[in-house]
């Protein structure tokens, strides 16, 4: 069926509602909004799904939940885990209530129970509650850092983390395989509480997730002797981090924690900003405001979902300096290895695991402190596997995992990072260093003259629609077919093509296996250590660039990073 058919069924099936029969009806001169509303199924990837709002199959809406819910379920049933239930989270999304609910209702409908929380929930707490409760499976409504616009659908499964293979291609095929939408299930909500298959959760969970972060803190006598000089600025950009990043610090006793009052509150427009990205400029804009009012330390910035963990730190000179995901990472990453080494000890089979785009300066942290590092795909559910597996064979201690995307996680009570016990890990180093008068820019410049400065980038290329996926995929062909001996003034060494698993050494021609699972990813290790990862985003549509050099001093460093972004341009003829 063609995407005007599949428009006109919708128009056609008493199905689906009123409200969406004259969203459909309000397009019908317009072609091109049709076939893209139309012209595909919104795609049940290894993430789950994420779509722009709307009424089509290739939007995100009441049918195409409740749909997914039940590819889900019927996955859940055949696994024989029906019993243990679902635990259900969502953000501060426009529809993210109404998204969990009919979830929750296809799960009841179809005799498996729901524990939908009260209220929006950050995404490591939906991480730590399938754990805590027992549960088969996890759904969490959030598209993390999206425009407004967006909304998402993300599945966990019953260790806490996302869903990695088997069950990602099992439930992908159950989803797909749901092609009538009439035999969808779901019952009404009162029904499902009487029947015992919807549970209302909140404080149950929250109390025990804040106790499990409090386990983490290493140095507490660095808190209480520095509670009162430290300021932080906080913002939650209109998400669901404020409460539990205020809980948290303040029952830690930091006493100085300032909201930035215009985007204090949960809003699905965010109305401030129009990319709520800890990663984006302008996501600090109001907190740098509010920092120099009030000459802060630290001024942090969580994503919509809370997974994600943005900072800008002053230095001695009252200026504020960019923490990136990279450089906040290798910071904590250090803090916790070298602080619990320094207090504990450290076994003798700890791990540090990152991801494929993350900077190499974990290599050199890694080699420091003696411990193994392990790498995986980029997703921070291929850190989660790795914590599992580590659990089930009894070889490696999890010490600190993260991605240059903002995201880590520190403990092994949630398998998804943690933006709530990274603000928490962040403000603890904050006054373990004041506490030998330096600051976390001082701290940022030692480890640079310790393990090298290293610069890492990442650029993207929008390209929307289904012209967009279409000169992506040539694009990735393009440079599969032929591996470039040169990028910029780097000679490449051996290109890893994580599709076909190979490792190619350009000068020898000698292949081998990557070890990892069959992803879309091309990976160009370059001379002088440096090096480009190019790969589809699998939440946007968008063809992604990551990149990192290691420069003599800062300047060498900046100037080498930025040759290479633009040498990755002229690559693909951007």
């Amino acid at each position: 069926m063609g995407y005007r058919e599949t428009y006109e069924a919708w128009l056609a099936n008493p199905y689906f509602d009123e409200a969406t029969h004259q969203e459909l009806l309000s397009i019908a001169g317009n072609e091109k909004e049709i076939e893209d509303r139309f012209y595909m199924d919104l795609k049940f990837g290894t993430a789950g799904l994420r779509g722009v709002i709307g009424a089509g199959t290739n939007r995100m809406n009441i049918y195409v939940v409740r749909r997914s819910t039940q590819g889900l379920a019927n996955y859940i049933l055949k696994a024989g885990g029906k019993e243990k239930g679902v635990a259900i989270s969502y953000d501060s999304r426009r529809m993210s209530p109404e998204f969990a609910k009919e979830a929750a209702l296809t799960l009841a409908a179809n005799g498996i129970k729901a524990y939908l929380f009260e209220s929006l929930r950050p995404t490591p707490v939906l991480s730590f509650a399938v754990r805590y409760l027992g549960c088969i499976a996890g759904i969490n409504i959030t598209a993390s850092h999206n425009p407004a616009e967006y909304n998402g659908y993300k599945v966990y499964w019953e260790d806490g983390a996302q869903i990695t293979p088997p069950h990602d291609t099992g439930i992908m095929a159950e989803v797909a395989a749901v092609t009538d939408w009439n035999t969808v299930l779901t019952m009404p909500e009162d029904e499902a509480k009487e029947k015992g298959l919807l549970q209302i959760i909140g404080a149950d969970v929250d109390d025990p997730y804040i106790a499990e972060l409090k386990k983490q803190v290493i140095h507490p006598e660095a808190i209480a002797k520095e509670s009162k000089n430290l300021k932080i600025v906080y913002t939650p950009l209109h998400g669901t981090g404020n409460l539990p990043v205020q809980r948290i610090l303040k029952e830690l006793g930091f006493e100085n924690v300032f909201v930035v009052p215009e985007q204090e509150k949960p809003d699905g427009n965010f109305p401030t900003v129009s990319y709520p990205n800890p990663e984006a400029e302008e996501a600090f804009a109001l907190g740098l405001k509010y920092a120099k009012e009030m000459d802060a330390d630290l001024v942090l910035a969580t994503d919509p979902d809370a997974d994600r963990l943005g900072c800008r730190v002053k230095d001695k000179n009252g200026e504020y300096h960019t923490l990136t995901g990279n450089m906040s990472g290798s910071l904590l990453a250090d803090y916790e290895i070298g602080q619990r080494k320094a207090v504990f000890g450290l076994p003798e089979d700890g791990r540090l695991i990152k991801t494929i785009v993350t900077t190499n300066m974990t290599d050199a942290v890694a080699e420091y402190y003696g411990v193994e590092q392990i790498e995986v795909l980029t997703g921070f559910k291929y850190i989660g596997q790795q914590i599992l597996q580590m659990e089930q064979t009894g070889k490696g201690h999890y010490l600190f995992g993260f991605e240059e995307s903002y995201g880590c996680l520190i403990g092994t009570y949630a398998r998804d990072k943690d933006a709530i016990v990274a603000t928490m890990a962040l403000c603890e180093a904050a006054a373990f260093y004041k506490t030998q008068g330096k600051n976390l820019w001082d701290v940022m410049v030692e480890l640079y003259e310790r393990y090298g400065y290293y610069r890492d980038g990442v650029t993207s290329i929008e390209m929307k629609g289904k012209e967009g996926l279409a000169e992506i995929a040539a694009i990735m062909e393009r440079l599969r077919g032929a591996t470039p001996e040169t990028i910029g003034e780097y000679k490449v060494l051996r290109a890893r093509d994580y599709d076909k698993d190979v490792i190619c050494d350009l000068a020898t021609g000698e292949k081998t296996p990557t070890g990892l699972p069959k992803s879309n990813v091309l990976y160009y290790e370059l001379t002088d250590g440096a090096w480009v990862c190019i790969r589809p985003s699998g939440t946007e549509p968008k063809l992604k660039f990551y990149y990192g050099v290691r420069g003599t001093s800062d300047a060498d460093a900046i100037a080498k990073d930025e040759a290479l972004g633009e040498a990755l341009k002229a690559l693909i003829g951007a």
